[in-house]
């Protein structure tokens, strides 16, 4: 059996140990444009603050792929799917024959047109590691970063550079920072810890031209920036398949498998659309557990086995300078919150289930309540109230306790 891989993060990686774990002799390839061993991207912003180095990187141990007998082309990109001679057209004009392929190209930045942008000489993305070290080279004590978006991105960056340069200022259209996941309360917190450390924010505003080193705002303020970083977004790497004639909505469209609607190709990760299990709609889930379970699933259907995996639901684990975020779910039903200085928690839940929630440096029992809506858990098996305060085992019948200690064994 011959297994293609294309892509070398969190699904492409998970995708070999499914594989493995099935057969163990297969012939795998593994494709990657990046030249670089499998890293953690959430780090890269810890290798800028000097919290981690490239080793401390690799999100897996050194003898990764050759252990489970992977052969990696580095810096060489996919460029086209031949699903009626199941071939995968390589950058470098080689072809790779393959009897099952799986598609783990995640997203690229969105950069959206702004008037004045192609003028400006030293701008970047923030999403790889050649981004970190390109980003790094061009930076100074006496630099002033400005920074298009406050969402994920832009803010992990933030948090990078911060403490290495003279000044960071941060522009989003929305009216508070990380709008796709916090409500304004968590939000303020994060921006706290942020401005604490010399950042200045221009919310509800938007760069209307660059000119130079100068961005002038709608609001009419005017920012002197040497380094542009543009984090508004990013867009999934769906070409391959669907230039191959595969479905394609916003993501690719896979199964509960893996499976995309091209025989003998699947598809993981940041590339592809999941059922999220709050809502039942489909959509992009970019994180990086869901990516993980999901290309397992497909590396263990790849190699013949039966595994699907319908859990994916939204959540992040993320942190600012010792603020720390965990979010989950969908924000919609009923809420209950609690608040105390820094500390933010706020529950929602609707129609007998926990939908969703914020924890702002509270991080006592996420696993419980994400446990609760992964698993779709009816709150009227629970003691909710002792749930909500104070999330613990105890909340749960005898029979749910015993049944969740035998998964931990």
């Amino acid at each position: 059996m011959k297994y293609v891989i294309i892509g070398n993060s969190a699904a492409g990686i998970a995708a070999i140990e499914g594989i493995r774990s099935t057969d163990e002799s297969g012939e795998i390839v593994l494709v990657s444009d990046e030249p670089h061993f499998t890293y953690g991207r959430p780090l890269i912003s810890y290798y800028l603050m000097g919290a981690t180095d490239p080793e401390h990187m690799r999100y897996r141990p050194a003898d990764f792929y050759e252990k489970n007998n992977v052969r990696t082309l580095f810096g060489v990109r996919a460029e086209k799917i031949d699903a009626e001679k199941k071939q995968v057209v390589l950058s470098d004009g080689k072809t790779l024959d393959y009897d099952k392929l799986l598609v783990a190209t995640g997203s690229r930045p969105f950069v959206p047109p702004m008037e004045g942008l192609d003028g400006v000489k030293k701008k970047f993305s923030f999403m790889t590691f050649d981004d970190a070290l390109a980003l790094e080279k061009a930076i100074g004590p006496k630099t002033r970063v400005l920074i298009v978006g406050a969402g994920l991105i832009g803010l992990k960056c933030c948090e990078g550079i911060a403490e290495r340069v003279k000044s960071v200022a941060v522009v989003d259209l929305a009216n508070h920072v990380l709008p796709s996941i916090l409500d304004e309360y968590g939000a303020q917190i994060v921006q706290r810890t942020l401005e604490a450390k010399g950042v200045k924010f221009y919310l509800s505003d938007s760069v209307a031209r660059f000119e130079e080193k100068t961005a002038t705002l709608k609001s009419g303020a005017r920012i002197d920036f040497d380094v542009l970083v543009v984090a508004v977004g990013v867009r999934p790497n769906v070409e391959l398949v669907k230039n191959a004639g595969g479905e394609v909505r916003r993501g690719i469209a896979i199964d509960e498998r893996g499976e995309t609607s091209l025989k003998d190709v699947y598809a993981a990760g940041d590339c592809t659309e999941s059922r999220d299990i709050v809502t039942g709609d489909h959509k992009i889930l970019a994180l990086m557990p869901n990516a993980y379970l999901q290309g397992h699933c497909a590396g263990v259907n790849m190699a013949g086995g039966d595994e699907v995996f319908d859990k994916a639901v939204a959540m992040n684990a993320i942190g600012f300078f010792g603020t720390h975020v965990l979010t989950a779910g969908v924000y919609t039903g009923d809420s209950f919150e609690e608040k105390e200085g820094d500390k933010y928690k706020k529950l929602f839940y609707k129609d007998g289930y926990l939908n969703g929630f914020i924890l702002v440096n509270e991080p006592e029992r996420a696993g419980i309540y994400t446990s609760l809506i992964r698993e779709r858990t009816p709150l009227s098996q629970i003691d909710f109230d002792l749930i909500k305060n104070s999330p613990a085992l105890m909340a749960f019948s005898s029979k749910a306790r015993a049944d969740k200690l035998a998964r931990r064994v």
